[in-house]
């Protein structure tokens, strides 16, 4: 009653899921310490409902969590998704098929949340200048990440749960990529209908998701040897990005020293700056500013910030306005209504409700804002520690490549690299709340109890007895297909992570009595719940990508339920093939 009671709840979507969670710890706590199980005291119950806080499992997880966030925060995949966003500029279909087995290949090693926000702002930026509609791939893009979720025990949070309640309960361990090639295989055969035939029977909504963003005028500074020495007007042009216009004439050749104004998104902006070796502020400021950060131990970020009625800056230049503490990296001018005859340039005079993206510390943009007149504006973005970037997918692959290789536990390689990640500075103690979710925590936690609870009861042998009297004529193929829907279905309605809890035991006790090795078992068990596709409220991406695509729940129902059937055919198949059933 208990469970039914969590997967209600979360269904119900009436409260958040770390409160369901601890509300569902508490019951077990109580229950227990009040009416204890037969041969059990109160003590035991204590311990089984908050065991979980300190099961391996949840260790492990979490250091993944910090790993996972060494890498966005150092900007380590930065390079991989500017090389993305040059494909789609190619081609889209192409660039959507690289983006898919990007996202799988990405997602077996690293948490499937950070993957997605990593390629979340690729595809809808693409999408507003033109390309494919982010509501055509959103869905497509994350299912492939659940997929490469997957193929690994380290995929997802689910699957070391899945394994380590396994593990509790008997079974020998079984490493990183131990069942990877069944996934592969499943993914390959799942791919046409994922680029292909889902996209289509997807609505095109960027008409309701279309959002204009801020044009900045900048000026770029030829400071080092470059592309763009020697070239003429015609010539930059060609090499720009297409948003992005040259506000200036250029007169002659580029020469080092040489200022450029040009006009686009910043993120245009930034890449006409690495297309052309350039800078969006003179060089040693930028360098001045990073090293007082690192100094202070504090980051940069970019800020946006709108000149106020009483700014002391309205009429000012940047060049004349004896700016401290932060660089302009670009002005959104605000245009008059009417006969507006302003220069459309970064060294044109500031007016009221003009933007500026300035790059400082948080502390020094507030200064500026309170000093100078200016408000801050929400949205603003960290810059990435790119120095340490080498070094965080150093760890990372040192921490996989001791547990892949069997030399130590995942837990031990994955604990192990998180605290080199905050040693080496790349992700920062007062940080560790950004990297960690309090949801993820108390969600497993709330799994592990009552994964236990469902086993100690005699639930799972129960529920396994119905199951296995239902199934008695199925051939293997079909046991395991039918205990993959059942934890499917509780996935898609409830949480994978409590379908994870109450799947695995049955799992064993499924095997038991039909007379099957377990270990196909709990990986059709491990798979039900990594197929979250049909529903929005069965993982927590789905619900990322929902607003960004304008998605209705029969959007996922469409297209989910088709790749579901597609994987649970395929998956019980291999099984039945690799364990010779």
């Amino acid at each position: 009653m208990l469970a039914i009671a969590m997967f209600v709840g979360f269904a119900s979507d009436k409260a958040r899921v770390e409160i369901i969670s601890l509300l569902t710890i508490g019951a077990i706590a109580l229950g227990l310490y009040f009416f204890p199980l037969a041969g059990t005291a109160p003590a035991d119950g204590l311990r089984l409902a908050f065991g979980g806080f300190g099961h391996p499992a949840l260790i492990t997880i979490c250091a993944l969590m910090v790993l996972g966030r060494g890498l966005v925060v150092t900007g380590a995949l930065d390079p991989a998704a500017r090389a993305l966003n040059l494909v789609w500029q190619f081609n889209s279909q192409l660039g959507l098929l690289v983006t898919l087995m990007i996202a799988a290949l990405t997602s077996m090693i690293i948490n499937d949340t950070p993957v997605l926000v990593l390629l979340l702002p690729i595809l809808v930026q693409l999408a507003r200048s033109g390309g494919m509609p982010a509501s055509k791939t959103l869905i497509p893009v994350n299912s492939a990440i659940l997929i490469g979720g997957m193929a690994t025990t380290i995929g997802t949070s689910t699957n070391l749960l899945v394994v380590s309640i396994a593990t509790d309960l008997g079974m020998e361990p079984i490493g990183v990529f131990y069942y990877t090639e069944i996934v592969l295989i499943a993914a390959l055969i799942a791919l046409p209908y994922i680029w292909l035939v889902m996209p289509r029977l997807l609505p095109d909504n960027s008409r309701a998701v279309a959002q204009e963003q801020r044009r900045y005028c900048s000026t770029l500074r030829l400071d080092e040897a470059g592309p763009a020495l020697g070239m003429d007007h015609a010539q930059l042009a060609a090499m720009l990005p297409a948003d992005v216009k040259i506000d200036t004439p250029v007169q002659g050749r580029m020469q080092i020293g040489a200022r450029l104004n040009l006009s686009g998104t910043i993120d245009s902006l930034e890449a006409a700056a690495r297309t052309l070796s350039a800078t969006l502020a003179p060089q040693w400021l930028i360098t001045r500013l990073g090293r007082e950060a690192a100094q202070s131990s504090q980051d940069l970020a970019q800020i946006e910030m709108t000149v106020a009625p009483d700014s002391r800056l309205i009429g000012l230049t940047l060049q004349t306005a004896g700016l401290e503490g932060i660089a302009v990296l670009g002005v959104h001018q605000a245009r008059g209504l009417v006969h507006d005859t302003r220069e459309s340039s970064a060294e044109a005079p500031l007016r009221e409700g003009d933007v500026l993206l300035v790059q400082s510390t948080v502390e020094n943009a507030q200064d500026f804002a309170r000093r100078d007149g200016l408000l801050i504006l929400e949205g603003g973005r960290e810059m990435p520690r790119s120095n340490k970037a080498v070094l965080a997918i150093a760890i990372m692959v040192g921490a996989i490549g001791l547990a892949s290789s069997g030399l130590m536990p995942i837990a031990i390689s994955a604990l192990g690299g998180a605290v080199l990640m905050f040693v080496t500075g790349c992700v920062k103690f007062d940080r560790v709340g950004r990297a960690l979710s309090a949801q993820v925590i108390v969600l497993v936690a709330a799994s592990i109890a009552l994964g236990k609870l469902v086993l100690v009861s005699g639930a799972a042998e129960w529920i396994g007895s119905l199951l296995a009297s239902a199934m008695q004529s199925l051939p293997a193929a079909g046991v395991l297909a039918a205990i993959m829907l059942f934890v499917t279905v509780l996935t898609n309605f409830a949480s994978n992570a409590t379908a994870a809890a109450v799947g695995t035991p049955i799992a064993f006790s499924l095997a038991s009595k039909l007379g099957l090795p377990a270990e196909p078992l709990v990986l059709a068990v491990l798979f039900g719940c990594n197929l979250c596709y049909a529903t929005p409220i069965a993982y927590q991406t789905n619900m990322m990508i929902m607003s960004e695509g304008e998605y209705q729940f029969r959007d996922y129902i469409r297209t989910g339920v088709p790749l579901v059937a597609i994987m649970i055919l395929t998956l019980s198949t291999l099984l039945v093939m690799r364990y010779n059933l």
